[in-house]
């Protein structure tokens, strides 16, 4: 399987919303992008205590941007249309090979007080599945191709424990959000689904979903929670004051990620684990500059 340069910059040509977002001139605006993990609207509610420390910290507009899928976010940051963006794991290690761009911030929530979090594949408590082999013939729903947790992790983890996701499924759709996948299975529009353990909390806190209906079936071992990111070609002094900005947060909310203790430094190297996962699936992650 090859997610090719042709398919993300259709992806995200295709997105009508990816041009909204503008690039800073003369660094008086800095744009920041976020994954559509959930509703655009909430994303941004979610992120306007960050948008407006960032504001205050550099002396600059901040502008959020929540594109219609991964892929729009990474052609974007491609095209120099965003200056920073959160992406997920995999999101980030695929946006390497074609943009150039540098993790360099990693959240801890309040929650969790990790900096690493899981992937789940769920499913309803009437749908009669217990383990991984009972998903054999169901309708199954990943999130997004370039999602960590809702398609690369829980792909990676059927193979080890010799379910073929590809041939096994009845069906499979790809839901667009974690909260999608969440709300399809509570009302049993797909069979089981993958998501982000953080991201179904917070589904279960919001109502979306009863936790006396979801069944696990399977977790993965720790994933590198999602960095967030920078253009390795903004001005050294921006970067230096942009992640000064970053690792002074305390106790505010970010994203999907709800309530932060803040942010820790991170960099390339520690997702390393995601390209290590990538190439078990045979994913060809090349550099297409």
């Amino acid at each position: 399987m090859e997610i090719s340069r042709r398919r993300i910059l259709k992806t995200g040509a295709a997105a009508p919303m990816i041009w909204l977002a503008r690039p800073a001139m003369a660094q008086s605006v800095l744009t920041v992008g976020l994954i559509p993990s959930e509703d655009s609207r909430a994303m941004i509610a979610n992120s306007q205590a960050m948008m407006d420390l960032l504001a205050k910290a550099l002396g600059m507009q901040v502008r959020p941007f929540v594109a219609a899928d991964y892929n729009g976010v990474i052609e974007a940051l491609r095209a120099k249309r965003l200056d920073v963006a959160y992406l997920g794991p995999f999101s980030y290690v695929l946006g390497t090979t074609i943009a150039d761009i540098e993790a360099f911030a990693v959240a801890e929530t309040k929650r969790a007080g990790r900096t690493f979090y899981h992937s789940k594949i769920i499913t309803h408590k009437d749908s009669g599945i217990k383990t991984v082999q009972d998903l054999k013939g169901r309708n199954f729903a990943f999130v997004d191709p370039s999602s960590t947790s809702g398609h690369l992790f829980p792909k990676a983890g059927l193979m080890k424990v010799g379910f073929n996701p590809d041939k096994d499924f009845g069906r499979v759709i790809f839901s667009g959000s974690h909260d999608s996948s969440a709300i399809a299975v509570q009302n049993k529009k797909v069979d089981a689904a993958a998501i982000a353990d953080r991201i179904l909390d917070q589904a279960v806190a919001k109502g979306l979903v009863k936790q006396e209906d979801i069944v696990t079936v399977w977790s993965s071992d720790p994933i590198p929670e999602s960095p967030t990111v920078w253009r390795r070609d903004l001005p050294a002094d921006l970067k230096r004051r942009i992640q000064a900005a970053f690792l002074e947060v305390k106790d505010i909310p970010w994203s999907d990620q709800g309530m932060l203790n803040g942010f820790k430094p991170t960099n390339d190297a520690a997702y390393n684990v995601i390209r290590d996962t990538a190439k078990l699936l045979n994913l060809e992650l090349r550099k297409m500059k």
